[in-house]
Order: structure tokens, then C-alpha cells, then sequence
């Protein structure tokens, strides 16, 4: 797709149904983010995902795609990097792991027979001279080392094109990304506002989920307490 110049549409993804939803929507890959343990189980930090919950979800994103390229983040907590990969890889069918480690854990992991989408992270959407340099020589090394993929954050229009004509993979963004990269993921959670937080802000989203969930939860509360019948099956 980046030697066509087609953009690459990823969307990160926790759950089977929304997995469903989202291959039929035609993205070209389905990513399984550590945001998982913030977003649908409460916790505090994403630092906080074990590899047996990510597992869990990896599994069910995997079960409900049938075309789209799988990732599956590597949590941090993991102490064997290659050893966690390839148990993402064999036992929740991630096609690749998404990882922000050094370029001699990339080489190792690529080595244990899993394909890599390395991390580049800017300190900021415009970045200095320098940064550009640092950036740019990162993302060659990450592909040298075997990354399939680059997730370039906080890209900004000048770093972005730089980091993006420097490799043959492509690179694509997520927070702080640019319609500059080889393509664009999105949290579903925040794309569509499926989210509680969603009720109390006016985000530009491309729908709000949370307040059509809240309005049909609370018609059926209001059919059930009037003593009429309720709809669904």
C-alpha cells in the first residue's frame, strides 16, 4: 500500500463484536491497544495490563476478523519481551505485536519469527533540526532491525515526511499523527464515542455512541417501569 500510495486505515480495537464491526468496515488493520485495561477495564494506567489479559483480548479481536492485519500490543509489564510476542503471536493469533523497546529487542523478537510494529515517538509536533535527525535515524535502525511497521507519534508535517521517506515500511500515527504518514489509527473508543466520557463533552467525533446508548437504555427503563413491552429479542 505505501509503494501505491494508498493511506493505511488502522483502528484500535478490544472487543469481538466491535472486531465485527470494523472488518466489515474494509480498515486495513486491527489494532489490540494496552488502552484496553484504561478503556474497558478501569484500570489506572496501561502500564498496568498483564500479557494474560491482553491475551484475552487479543483472542476475541482475532475471532471477529476475517481480512484486516491483527496487532496486538506487548504489555510493559511483560519480563520476556520475545517469549510474550510469540505467545501474542501463537496463542491470540496476533499477525504482528506493537512495541516501544530498543532496536536490539525489535532484532530479537523479528528473529523469534514475529513481525513488529515499532514505536518512533516526536517530543512534539514541531520538532527542532536535531529532533528530526534523532527521529529519522531511529526509524532507519528500527527497520534494519526487522520492524515491519512504524507508529510514529507526535509526527508533525516536518518530521512526518522526513521519518516517512526515510523507510521502506510504512509509518503510521496514532496520538499526534498527521494526514503527512502512510496512513492514520484511531482508538474506536474515541472515533465514535464509545466511551462514558463522551456524554459530557462536545468532541468532533464521527458519531456519539454513549449518548445513543443512554437514550435507548433509558426508553427500555421507561417501557419497563411503565408496564409496557419491551424491544429486542
Amino acid at each position: 500500500m505505501k509503494r501505491e500510495r494508498r493511506k493505511i486505515v488502522g483502528v484500535v480495537v478490544y472487543d469481538y463484536q466491535m472486531a465485527r464491526i470494523a472488518d466489515r468496515g474494509r480498515v486495513d488493520l486491527v489494532s489490540v491497544g494496552d488502552s484496553v485495561g484504561v478503556n474497558m477495564w478501569g484500570h489506572q494506567r496501561e502500564s498496568d495490563v498483564t500479557l494474560g489479559e491482553m491475551l484475552i483480548a487479543c483472542k476475541a479481536v482475532r475471532r471477529g476478523v476475517s481480512r484486516a492485519v491483527v496487532s496486538c500490543d506487548l504489555p510493559e509489564a511483560s519480563e520476556d519481551l520475545v517469549s510474550a510476542a510469540r505467545t501474542l503471536a501463537a496463542e491470540g493469533g496476533a499477525d504482528m505485536v506493537k512495541v516501544e523497546v530498543d532496536v536490539e529487542t525489535v532484532q530479537a523478537i523479528v528473529r523469534s519469527g514475529v513481525a513488529v510494529w515499532a514505536q518512533v515517538s516526536g517530543q512534539s509536533a514541531v520538532g527542532s533540526g536535531q529532533e528530526v535527525a534523532g527521529l529519522v535515524e531511529r526509524a532507519k535502525a528500527l527497520e534494519a532491525a526487522g520492524a515491519s511497521m512504524l507508529d510514529f507519534r507526535h509526527s508533525g508535517p516536518v518530521a512526518g515526511p522526513a521519518v516517512v521517506d526515510a523507510v521502506s515500511i510504512p509509518v503510521i500515527g496514532g496520538l499526534g499523527g498527521g494526514p503527512w504518514l502512510d496512513g492514520r489509527v484511531r482508538a474506536i473508543v474515541n472515533a465514535i464515542g464509545y466511551s462514558a466520557a463522551a456524554l459530557d463533552d462536545d468532541a468532533d467525533r464521527y458519531a456519539n455512541v454513549a449518548r445513543v446508548a443512554l437514550d435507548a437504555i433509558t426508553s427500555y427503563a421507561d417501557d419497563v417501569r411503565s408496564g409496557r413491552q419491551v424491544r429486542g429479542k
